[in-house]
């Protein structure tokens, strides 16, 4: 009789460790992987965890060991391994069977392959997990897409296996199809922005205070016990600490500035564009990664422009609060910006988006975990309404209150000739957002002056057109 309850197939970083996340909450999982001698590592691997994990050599020795109906997690390369693996399963498996989608797919090929798999089985869900290696093995944020019954066969199992915030589970189904996937990108938008922001500060303590590694991580552990507590600030203190044992200098300083990236960001960007739901923020953290690629470049162009030198970045006694106060809003701008674009894609998907419960499940396990996504869940439950999180009481107070620190230090920045793409991007979102006059009217003008698109009088209803063209 099959013994295992469920299935993990692809046993890469992240797969191998979520197997073993499940067997260490007391479930017999199966396992399988396309090359026979990683499943005998990761056996061997194992320990103790062994006795409750199957080891299989074929798909069917992998469906034969599960429990039907059978859930299945998919651990494996975004794209088309993704549909070679269902399309290889799908004569093995019984219409109640459940494909589980947990890599980070496009969530526009998980509503496809949502809608191919409907009529005819498997069942069919996109899983997003957030964390790393270390979530994987220990406790990941998870976001469920597909249909409701279908999350509620798996819950107990993931919810097990998910991080905790205060006893309470960072796992959820939080819509139909793709929105499970679709969430997990703008989580990693939201990343791509915070990550940006975070190194754009540590640009200007290195080059225009020229600030030590081991100095700096001292800042950002102190920052961490404040407002801007998360785990990328604690990690960033953990990097700027460490030294190399090769060189015997500061790892960070070994490692060439060519940032990669893996597509969900640059998705998130696309699809705020698509959207018409605008995500500076995530898009000057994108360009910031491409441009960052392009070292030979920035090399020549160095050599022909040079580099602004400007002296010491200085904004006196106060500068590290500035920058404290600076980088944190910068994180709200980029956290409001990708809850709105998650907003708008449930109004345009039909979702229906549980925005306080996302907040709530990222608020462990995953990367962009941080003290204020509490309460950016209390926000949007007081206010499930609201059409942006700036507009709450809580978060307004924090742009009023970061708002001159913010400016101080983009001044300074650009006076110096430090690069700040995202967080000058944020004080332009909150500008133009926060002005209710602004300069599109000119801007509808020259589109009616050149192809007859037509405008909105302020004075009357209805589509008018200027007198550009009148006759003498």
């Amino acid at each position: 009789m099959p013994a295992a309850e469920i299935g993990v197939i692809g046993l890469g970083v992240m797969g191998a460790n979520l197997a073993l996340n499940i067997s260490d909450h007391g479930y017999e999982v199966a396992v399988y992987n396309r090359t026979v001698a990683k499943t005998r590592a990761f056996m061997a691997e194992a320990g103790a965890l062994s006795e409750k994990i199957i080891a299989c050599d074929t798909l069917e020795a992998l469906v034969d060991a599960i429990r039907p109906p059978r859930p299945i997690i998919l651990m494996i390369k975004a794209g088309d391994p993704v549909d070679q693996q269902i399309a290889a399963l799908q004569p093995l498996l019984d219409r109640d069977d459940l494909l589980i989608d947990a890599g980070n797919a496009n969530f526009r090929d998980t509503i496809r392959r949502f809608k191919a798999l409907e009529d005819s089985g498997p069942t069919f869900l996109g899983m997003g997990v957030s964390g790393g290696e270390e979530g994987a093995r220990h406790g990941p944020s998870i976001m469920v897409g597909g249909k409701r019954d279908s999350w509620q066969r798996i819950e107990d199992v993931l919810t097990a296996i998910s991080a905790k915030y205060e006893g309470e589970p960072c796992a959820a189904w939080v819509g139909e199809d793709g929105a499970g996937h679709f969430v997990k990108t703008i989580h990693n938008g939201i990343e791509y922005a915070d990550m940006q922001m975070i190194a754009e500060i540590y640009g200007i303590m290195r080059d225009g205070m020229q600030m030590e590694p081991a100095a700096m991580a001292g800042v950002f552990a102190a920052w961490n016990d404040g407002p801007l507590d998360s785990y990328l600030i604690e990690i960033t203190a953990d990097i700027l600490q460490t030294q190399d044992d090769e060189s015997g200098k500061p790892m960070v300083d070994m490692i060439v500035d060519a940032a990669g990236q893996k597509g969900t960001g640059r998705w998130s960007a696309i699809e705020s564009l698509r959207i018409a739901a605008p995500a500076p923020a995530i898009e000057a953290a994108v360009g910031a990664r491409s441009l960052s690629a392009m070292i030979d470049l920035r090399t020549k162009a160095e050599a022909v422009l040079g580099v602004p030198g400007q002296g010491e970045f200085d904004l006196g006694a106060t500068t590290l609060d500035l920058l404290e106060k600076a980088l944190l809003a910068g994180k709200v701008a980029a956290y409001a910006q990708g809850f709105s674009v998650m907003a708008a894609a449930s109004k345009e998907y039909g979702w229906h988006l549980p925005l306080p419960v996302i907040a709530r499940i990222w608020r462990a396990g995953c990367i962009i975990r941080s003290r204020f996504l509490d309460d950016i869940a209390s926000a949007f439950t007081a206010t499930p309404d609201v059409d942006n999180l700036l507009l709450t009481p809580e978060f307004a107070q924090i742009v009023t209150d970061t708002d001159r620190a913010l400016r101080a230090v983009l001044a300074e920045a650009i006076r110096k000739g430090q690069p700040v793409p995202a967080l000058a991007s944020a004080v332009a979102y909150f500008d133009q957002l926060r002005r209710s006059r602004g300069t599109a009217n000119l801007i509808q003008a020259q589109r009616d002056y050149f192809g007859a698109h037509g405008f909105v009088r302020t004075d009357a209803e209805g589509e008018a057109h200027g007198p550009w063209h009148s006759e003498e």
